[in-house]
Protein backbone atom coordinates (compact mmCIF):
# COMPACT_ATOMS: atom_id res chain seq x y z
CA UNK A 1 0.00 0.00 0.00
CA UNK A 2 1.01 3.71 -1.05
CA UNK A 3 2.29 5.92 2.21
CA UNK A 4 2.46 9.35 1.67
CA UNK A 5 2.80 12.45 3.52
CA UNK A 6 0.24 15.29 3.63
CA UNK A 7 2.17 18.15 4.88
CA UNK A 8 1.62 21.65 6.27
CA UNK A 9 4.16 23.74 7.60
CA UNK A 10 2.81 26.66 9.50
CA UNK A 11 3.79 29.69 12.14
CA UNK A 12 0.53 31.37 12.39
CA UNK A 13 -2.90 30.08 13.73
CA UNK A 14 -5.14 28.02 11.46
CA UNK A 15 -7.22 25.15 13.40
CA UNK A 16 -9.58 25.92 10.53
CA UNK A 17 -6.91 24.63 7.69
CA UNK A 18 -6.30 22.29 9.65
CA UNK A 19 -8.89 20.46 10.19
CA UNK A 20 -9.86 20.51 6.45
CA UNK A 21 -6.15 18.96 6.15
CA UNK A 22 -8.05 15.82 8.08
CA UNK A 23 -10.87 15.69 5.77
CA UNK A 24 -8.72 15.74 2.33
CA UNK A 25 -6.53 12.92 5.07
CA UNK A 26 -10.00 10.90 4.83
CA UNK A 27 -11.24 11.76 1.43
CA UNK A 28 -8.12 10.26 -0.05
CA UNK A 29 -7.85 6.84 2.39
CA UNK A 30 -11.52 5.84 1.52
CA UNK A 31 -11.27 6.84 -2.51
CA UNK A 32 -7.70 5.27 -2.99
CA UNK A 33 -5.64 2.33 -1.49
CA UNK A 34 -3.38 4.75 0.66
CA UNK A 35 -1.93 5.35 3.99
CA UNK A 36 -1.44 9.06 4.96
CA UNK A 37 1.22 10.53 7.44
CA UNK A 38 -0.35 13.74 8.11
CA UNK A 39 2.67 16.55 9.32
CA UNK A 40 2.39 19.48 10.86
CA UNK A 41 5.48 21.53 11.22
CA UNK A 42 4.58 24.31 13.59
CA UNK A 43 6.74 27.30 14.48
CA UNK A 44 3.27 28.96 15.88
CA UNK A 45 3.42 30.83 19.14
CA UNK A 46 2.95 28.52 22.05
CA UNK A 47 -1.00 29.61 22.78
CA UNK A 48 -1.58 29.07 18.80
CA UNK A 49 0.95 25.43 18.89
CA UNK A 50 -1.54 24.62 22.06
CA UNK A 51 -4.78 25.26 20.18
CA UNK A 52 -3.59 22.94 16.77
CA UNK A 53 -2.75 20.38 19.50
CA UNK A 54 -6.10 20.33 21.12
CA UNK A 55 -7.94 20.24 17.06
CA UNK A 56 -5.70 17.77 16.01
CA UNK A 57 -6.53 15.25 19.31
CA UNK A 58 -10.11 15.41 18.45
CA UNK A 59 -10.25 14.79 14.95
CA UNK A 60 -12.36 11.92 13.93
CA UNK A 61 -9.51 10.22 12.08
CA UNK A 62 -10.28 6.82 10.35
CA UNK A 63 -7.93 3.86 10.17
CA UNK A 64 -5.00 4.52 7.78
CA UNK A 65 -4.22 8.05 8.88
CA UNK A 66 -1.42 9.20 11.45
CA UNK A 67 -0.76 12.42 12.42
CA UNK A 68 2.40 13.79 13.32
CA UNK A 69 2.54 17.75 14.98
CA UNK A 70 6.14 18.59 15.71
CA UNK A 71 6.97 22.09 17.23
CA UNK A 72 10.68 23.58 16.39
CA UNK A 73 12.44 21.76 19.21
CA UNK A 74 10.99 18.23 18.40
CA UNK A 75 11.77 19.05 14.65
CA UNK A 76 15.20 20.33 16.05
CA UNK A 77 16.22 17.36 18.10
CA UNK A 78 15.31 14.96 14.94
CA UNK A 79 17.59 17.71 12.67
CA UNK A 80 20.62 17.01 15.05
CA UNK A 81 20.16 13.18 15.70
CA UNK A 82 20.06 12.73 11.26
CA UNK A 83 22.73 15.08 10.76
CA UNK A 84 25.05 12.95 13.00
CA UNK A 85 24.11 9.94 11.76
CA UNK A 86 24.83 11.21 8.38
CA UNK A 87 28.27 12.07 9.32
CA UNK A 88 27.96 15.30 7.33
CA UNK A 89 30.93 18.16 7.84
CA UNK A 90 29.92 21.38 9.38
CA UNK A 91 26.90 19.58 11.33
CA UNK A 92 26.16 23.31 12.98
CA UNK A 93 26.09 24.88 9.70
CA UNK A 94 23.87 22.39 7.69
CA UNK A 95 21.39 22.66 11.20
CA UNK A 96 20.99 26.53 10.53
CA UNK A 97 20.12 25.51 6.72
CA UNK A 98 17.24 23.43 7.78
CA UNK A 99 15.73 25.11 10.41
CA UNK A 100 17.36 28.80 11.00
CA UNK A 101 16.13 31.23 12.98
CA UNK A 102 14.37 33.73 10.29
CA UNK A 103 10.91 32.83 8.27
CA UNK A 104 12.30 30.25 5.34
CA UNK A 105 9.62 28.94 2.89
CA UNK A 106 12.35 26.17 1.77
CA UNK A 107 13.67 25.36 4.58
CA UNK A 108 10.17 24.56 6.38
CA UNK A 109 9.39 22.42 3.36
CA UNK A 110 13.21 20.95 3.19
CA UNK A 111 11.97 19.41 7.17
CA UNK A 112 8.95 18.31 5.61
CA UNK A 113 10.84 16.35 2.88
CA UNK A 114 13.40 15.16 5.18
CA UNK A 115 10.80 13.80 8.24
CA UNK A 116 8.65 12.53 5.84
CA UNK A 117 11.60 10.33 4.66
CA UNK A 118 11.60 9.34 8.42
CA UNK A 119 7.83 8.53 8.36
CA UNK A 120 8.29 5.81 5.29
CA UNK A 121 6.83 8.17 2.58
CA UNK A 122 7.49 8.12 -1.08
CA UNK A 123 5.91 11.34 -1.50
CA UNK A 124 5.18 14.62 -0.06
CA UNK A 125 1.62 17.03 -0.88
CA UNK A 126 2.39 20.52 0.19
CA UNK A 127 -0.57 22.40 1.89
CA UNK A 128 -0.66 25.96 3.69
CA UNK A 129 -2.40 27.31 6.31
CA UNK A 130 -3.80 30.51 4.06
CA UNK A 131 -5.58 28.49 2.16
CA UNK A 132 -8.39 26.31 1.92
CA UNK A 133 -10.30 24.14 -0.59
CA UNK A 134 -12.84 25.19 -3.31
CA UNK A 135 -16.17 23.39 -2.90
CA UNK A 136 -19.02 21.94 -5.95
CA UNK A 137 -22.43 21.10 -4.70
CA UNK A 138 -21.61 21.02 -1.21
CA UNK A 139 -17.99 18.99 -1.86
CA UNK A 140 -14.84 19.95 -1.29
CA UNK A 141 -12.47 19.46 -4.13
CA UNK A 142 -9.65 18.02 -3.06
CA UNK A 143 -6.25 18.50 -4.78
CA UNK A 144 -5.18 14.89 -3.77
CA UNK A 145 -7.59 13.66 -5.95
CA UNK A 146 -5.18 14.19 -8.98
CA UNK A 147 -1.84 14.06 -6.77
CA UNK A 148 -1.90 9.95 -6.51
CA UNK A 149 -1.07 9.86 -10.27
CA UNK A 150 2.32 10.48 -9.10
CA UNK A 151 4.88 7.56 -8.57
CA UNK A 152 3.55 5.68 -11.70
CA UNK A 153 5.16 5.45 -15.04
CA UNK A 154 4.09 7.82 -17.23
CA UNK A 155 2.60 5.12 -19.44
CA UNK A 156 0.88 4.02 -16.46
CA UNK A 157 -0.57 7.51 -15.81
CA UNK A 158 -2.12 7.83 -19.12
CA UNK A 159 -5.36 6.23 -18.35
CA UNK A 160 -5.53 8.71 -15.35
CA UNK A 161 -5.61 11.95 -17.29
CA UNK A 162 -7.94 13.64 -18.96
CA UNK A 163 -5.08 14.91 -22.10
CA UNK A 164 -1.57 13.88 -22.78
CA UNK A 165 0.62 16.22 -23.71
CA UNK A 166 4.88 14.56 -23.70
CA UNK A 167 7.36 13.63 -26.17
CA UNK A 168 7.92 10.47 -27.76
CA UNK A 169 9.82 8.62 -25.55
CA UNK A 170 8.88 9.56 -22.25
CA UNK A 171 5.96 6.42 -21.31
CA UNK A 172 9.01 5.05 -18.62
CA UNK A 173 10.01 8.19 -17.13
CA UNK A 174 8.46 8.46 -13.20
CA UNK A 175 5.64 10.94 -12.82
CA UNK A 176 7.52 13.06 -10.08
CA UNK A 177 4.92 16.33 -9.94
CA UNK A 178 1.60 17.23 -9.46
CA UNK A 179 0.26 20.84 -9.14
CA UNK A 180 -2.80 22.90 -9.72
CA UNK A 181 -2.96 26.74 -9.05
CA UNK A 182 -4.87 28.77 -6.81
CA UNK A 183 -7.67 31.42 -6.92
CA UNK A 184 -8.65 33.98 -4.40
CA UNK A 185 -6.18 36.63 -3.31
CA UNK A 186 -3.02 37.50 -5.36
CA UNK A 187 -0.22 35.18 -4.06
CA UNK A 188 1.71 38.14 -3.54
CA UNK A 189 0.25 40.84 -1.61
CA UNK A 190 0.64 43.82 -3.47
CA UNK A 191 -2.87 44.00 -5.26
CA UNK A 192 -2.62 47.48 -3.23
CA UNK A 193 -0.24 48.67 -5.30
CA UNK A 194 -1.79 47.48 -8.49
CA UNK A 195 -4.98 49.18 -7.75
CA UNK A 196 -3.78 52.34 -6.51
CA UNK A 197 -0.77 53.18 -9.85
CA UNK A 198 -0.58 50.43 -12.68
CA UNK A 199 2.52 51.90 -13.99
CA UNK A 200 4.26 51.65 -10.74
CA UNK A 201 3.02 48.48 -10.37
CA UNK A 202 4.52 47.49 -13.92
CA UNK A 203 7.90 48.70 -11.65
CA UNK A 204 7.91 46.98 -9.22
CA UNK A 205 6.73 43.23 -10.75
CA UNK A 206 8.74 43.78 -13.59
CA UNK A 207 11.75 43.41 -11.23
CA UNK A 208 11.51 39.59 -11.24
CA UNK A 209 12.39 39.73 -15.15
CA UNK A 210 15.68 38.66 -16.24
CA UNK A 211 17.81 42.02 -16.82
CA UNK A 212 17.94 41.53 -20.46
CA UNK A 213 14.41 41.03 -20.82
CA UNK A 214 12.56 42.77 -23.75
CA UNK A 215 9.81 45.48 -22.67
CA UNK A 216 7.01 43.60 -24.12
CA UNK A 217 8.77 40.08 -22.55
CA UNK A 218 8.22 42.41 -19.32
CA UNK A 219 4.91 43.55 -20.12
CA UNK A 220 3.26 39.71 -20.49
CA UNK A 221 5.50 38.53 -16.99
CA UNK A 222 3.10 41.35 -15.02
CA UNK A 223 0.52 40.20 -16.88
CA UNK A 224 0.17 36.61 -15.85
CA UNK A 225 2.34 37.06 -11.83
CA UNK A 226 1.14 36.70 -8.95
CA UNK A 227 -3.09 35.67 -10.07
CA UNK A 228 -3.20 32.18 -10.39
CA UNK A 229 -5.91 30.87 -11.98
CA UNK A 230 -7.83 33.96 -12.10
CA UNK A 231 -11.76 33.45 -10.79
CA UNK A 232 -13.16 30.66 -12.41
CA UNK A 233 -14.23 27.99 -10.13
CA UNK A 234 -14.53 24.67 -10.53
CA UNK A 235 -16.97 23.15 -12.34
CA UNK A 236 -15.13 19.49 -13.69
CA UNK A 237 -11.89 18.15 -13.79
CA UNK A 238 -9.32 18.38 -16.23
CA UNK A 239 -5.92 16.74 -16.08
CA UNK A 240 -2.61 16.79 -18.24
CA UNK A 241 0.23 14.34 -17.94
CA UNK A 242 2.82 16.63 -19.91
CA UNK A 243 6.15 18.83 -18.43
CA UNK A 244 4.80 21.42 -16.19
CA UNK A 245 4.66 24.69 -16.71
CA UNK A 246 6.12 26.36 -13.34
CA UNK A 247 4.18 29.03 -13.98
CA UNK A 248 0.73 26.83 -13.67
CA UNK A 249 1.14 25.41 -10.43
CA UNK A 250 1.41 26.94 -6.79
CA UNK A 251 3.30 25.66 -3.85
CA UNK A 252 -0.30 25.37 -1.55
CA UNK A 253 -1.12 22.97 -4.18
CA UNK A 254 1.83 20.62 -5.20
CA UNK A 255 2.93 16.88 -4.59
CA UNK A 256 6.58 15.72 -5.73
CA UNK A 257 7.51 11.99 -6.09
CA UNK A 258 10.82 10.91 -6.30
CA UNK A 259 12.88 14.45 -6.56
CA UNK A 260 12.36 15.91 -3.61
CA UNK A 261 14.54 12.86 -2.10
CA UNK A 262 17.33 13.89 -4.55
CA UNK A 263 17.35 18.22 -4.31
CA UNK A 264 16.10 19.97 -1.48
CA UNK A 265 14.75 23.51 -1.82
CA UNK A 266 16.78 26.79 -1.57
CA UNK A 267 17.16 27.32 2.46
CA UNK A 268 17.19 31.40 1.80
CA UNK A 269 15.39 33.24 4.50
CA UNK A 270 12.91 35.91 4.35
CA UNK A 271 12.55 35.64 0.67
CA UNK A 272 9.09 34.64 -0.57
CA UNK A 273 9.37 32.52 -3.54
CA UNK A 274 12.68 30.30 -2.30
CA UNK A 275 9.97 27.37 -2.31
CA UNK A 276 9.62 26.90 -6.20
CA UNK A 277 12.85 25.71 -7.20
CA UNK A 278 11.55 21.93 -7.70
CA UNK A 279 9.17 22.92 -10.05
CA UNK A 280 11.78 24.01 -12.46
CA UNK A 281 14.06 21.30 -12.17
CA UNK A 282 11.39 18.78 -13.28
CA UNK A 283 10.45 21.24 -15.76
CA UNK A 284 14.26 21.71 -17.64
CA UNK A 285 14.74 18.41 -17.14
CA UNK A 286 12.20 16.71 -19.08
CA UNK A 287 10.24 15.26 -16.45
CA UNK A 288 6.83 14.12 -16.65
CA UNK A 289 3.96 15.78 -13.86
CA UNK A 290 -0.02 16.15 -13.77
CA UNK A 291 -1.17 19.62 -14.11
CA UNK A 292 -5.08 19.60 -12.86
CA UNK A 293 -7.40 22.25 -11.77
CA UNK A 294 -8.78 21.63 -8.38
CA UNK A 295 -7.12 25.10 -7.11
CA UNK A 296 -6.53 26.36 -3.77
CA UNK A 297 -8.58 29.23 -2.49
CA UNK A 298 -5.86 31.86 -1.36
CA UNK A 299 -6.44 34.32 1.48
CA UNK A 300 -3.87 36.64 3.23
CA UNK A 301 -4.06 36.78 6.52
CA UNK A 302 -4.44 39.89 8.82
CA UNK A 303 -0.75 40.26 10.09
CA UNK A 304 0.41 41.18 6.64
CA UNK A 305 -1.44 44.62 7.13
CA UNK A 306 -0.02 45.65 10.42
CA UNK A 307 3.50 48.09 10.08
CA UNK A 308 5.22 45.06 11.40
CA UNK A 309 3.98 42.61 8.97
CA UNK A 310 4.00 44.97 5.91
CA UNK A 311 7.80 45.73 6.82
CA UNK A 312 8.49 41.90 6.98
CA UNK A 313 6.54 41.29 3.68
CA UNK A 314 8.34 43.79 1.46
CA UNK A 315 11.48 42.65 2.73
CA UNK A 316 10.86 39.06 1.82
CA UNK A 317 9.68 40.86 -1.68
CA UNK A 318 12.78 42.68 -1.75
CA UNK A 319 14.42 39.65 -1.05
CA UNK A 320 12.72 37.65 -3.71
CA UNK A 321 13.65 39.54 -6.64
CA UNK A 322 17.32 39.45 -5.64
CA UNK A 323 17.34 36.45 -5.41
CA UNK A 324 16.48 36.06 -9.40
CA UNK A 325 19.65 37.20 -10.69
CA UNK A 326 21.20 33.78 -9.57
CA UNK A 327 18.16 31.58 -10.05
CA UNK A 328 17.13 32.77 -13.63
CA UNK A 329 20.91 31.81 -14.40
CA UNK A 330 20.52 28.78 -12.43
CA UNK A 331 17.01 28.36 -14.37
CA UNK A 332 18.71 28.88 -18.19
CA UNK A 333 22.04 26.64 -17.59
CA UNK A 334 19.18 23.73 -16.31
CA UNK A 335 17.55 24.37 -19.54
CA UNK A 336 19.72 24.12 -21.71
CA UNK A 337 21.05 21.18 -20.20
CA UNK A 338 17.72 18.93 -20.42
CA UNK A 339 17.30 16.08 -20.14
CA UNK A 340 21.14 15.16 -19.23
CA UNK A 341 20.41 16.25 -16.10
CA UNK A 342 19.06 13.07 -15.38
CA UNK A 343 19.44 9.17 -16.12
CA UNK A 344 17.28 7.30 -18.16
CA UNK A 345 15.49 6.37 -14.74
CA UNK A 346 14.30 10.23 -14.01
CA UNK A 347 16.42 10.75 -10.98
CA UNK A 348 18.35 13.58 -11.13
CA UNK A 349 22.33 14.39 -11.42
CA UNK A 350 21.76 16.54 -8.04
CA UNK A 351 26.10 17.47 -8.37
CA UNK A 352 25.40 18.62 -11.52
CA UNK A 353 22.28 21.23 -10.56
CA UNK A 354 24.93 22.18 -7.69
CA UNK A 355 27.53 22.89 -10.30
CA UNK A 356 25.03 25.21 -11.96
CA UNK A 357 24.32 26.98 -8.61
CA UNK A 358 27.64 27.83 -7.51
CA UNK A 359 28.51 29.00 -10.95
CA UNK A 360 26.01 31.65 -10.56
CA UNK A 361 27.63 33.27 -7.91
CA UNK A 362 30.08 34.77 -9.91
CA UNK A 363 27.75 36.77 -12.07
CA UNK A 364 28.03 40.87 -10.99
CA UNK A 365 25.88 42.30 -8.70
CA UNK A 366 24.77 45.99 -10.99
CA UNK A 367 21.78 44.13 -11.84
CA UNK A 368 20.69 43.80 -8.57
CA UNK A 369 22.32 47.24 -7.52
CA UNK A 370 19.68 48.53 -10.05
CA UNK A 371 16.77 46.47 -8.59
CA UNK A 372 16.88 47.58 -5.35
CA UNK A 373 17.55 51.54 -6.57
CA UNK A 374 14.46 51.02 -8.83
CA UNK A 375 12.19 49.31 -6.10
CA UNK A 376 13.51 52.27 -3.65
CA UNK A 377 12.31 54.62 -6.71
CA UNK A 378 8.71 53.03 -6.96
CA UNK A 379 8.33 53.05 -3.21
CA UNK A 380 8.55 56.43 -2.82
CA UNK A 381 6.34 57.58 -5.24
CA UNK A 382 3.43 56.06 -4.17
CA UNK A 383 4.54 57.32 -0.27
CA UNK A 384 3.24 56.55 3.44
CA UNK A 385 4.59 52.83 4.63
CA UNK A 386 5.91 52.28 1.04
CA UNK A 387 7.95 55.51 1.01
CA UNK A 388 9.30 54.56 4.69
CA UNK A 389 10.41 50.94 3.79
CA UNK A 390 12.40 52.56 0.99
CA UNK A 391 14.72 54.50 3.49
CA UNK A 392 15.28 51.17 5.48
CA UNK A 393 16.12 49.85 1.97
CA UNK A 394 18.62 52.51 1.27
CA UNK A 395 21.17 51.30 4.20
CA UNK A 396 20.88 48.12 3.64
CA UNK A 397 21.70 47.41 0.35
CA UNK A 398 24.92 46.07 0.48
CA UNK A 399 23.68 43.83 3.49
CA UNK A 400 21.12 42.63 0.97
CA UNK A 401 23.06 41.87 -1.88
CA UNK A 402 25.72 39.85 -0.16
CA UNK A 403 22.86 37.80 1.78
CA UNK A 404 21.62 37.22 -1.89
CA UNK A 405 24.57 35.75 -2.62
CA UNK A 406 25.36 33.56 0.38
CA UNK A 407 21.70 32.33 0.08
CA UNK A 408 23.05 30.14 -3.31
CA UNK A 409 26.25 29.22 -1.25
CA UNK A 410 24.14 28.35 1.39
CA UNK A 411 22.12 26.21 -1.42
CA UNK A 412 24.75 24.24 -2.94
CA UNK A 413 26.23 22.96 0.22
CA UNK A 414 22.73 21.51 1.27
CA UNK A 415 22.20 19.79 -2.35
CA UNK A 416 25.95 18.22 -1.88
CA UNK A 417 25.06 16.57 1.10
CA UNK A 418 20.95 16.19 0.95
CA UNK A 419 20.84 12.92 -0.33
CA UNK A 420 23.19 11.83 2.87
CA UNK A 421 20.42 13.14 5.10
CA UNK A 422 17.47 12.13 3.10
CA UNK A 423 19.10 8.08 3.68
CA UNK A 424 20.15 9.21 7.28
CA UNK A 425 16.71 9.98 7.87
CA UNK A 426 15.06 6.87 6.23
CA UNK A 427 17.19 4.66 8.19
CA UNK A 428 15.96 6.77 11.45
CA UNK A 429 12.22 5.78 10.92
CA UNK A 430 9.36 7.09 12.43
CA UNK A 431 10.05 5.84 16.31
CA UNK A 432 11.08 8.96 17.17
CA UNK A 433 7.69 10.65 16.47
CA UNK A 434 5.55 7.98 17.90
Amino acid sequence: MKRICLALPTDRACAPMLRELAEEATYAVTHFNVEIAVLVLDSSAPADFGEHARVLATLPLIPGIEIVHLDENAQRAFLQNVIKDAAIAEPERILDLMLPGRRSYGACTNRAFVIAAALGCESVHRRDSDCTYQELDGAKIFPIHHELTIGTTAAAARDRVSTVDLAPGSDDLPVVMAGASFIGDMSVDIDDIRQRDPEIYYDVVSLWAPGDATEAEKRALVAESFTGAGTEPFRADESVLTVVDPMRVDMSNIAFHRIQEQVPLPPATDTIGSDYFLMHLVHDAGLPGVLHNRHIVNFHTGERKTDEGFASYQLALTKFFLSMLYLHFVYERMGVAGSSLRDAHGDVDAAAVAEIVRKSMQLPVDENLDRLEKLGSAYRRLGGRHADFAETLAVRHEVLLDEARQDMDDFAVLIDVWQSLIRASTSAGAGPFR
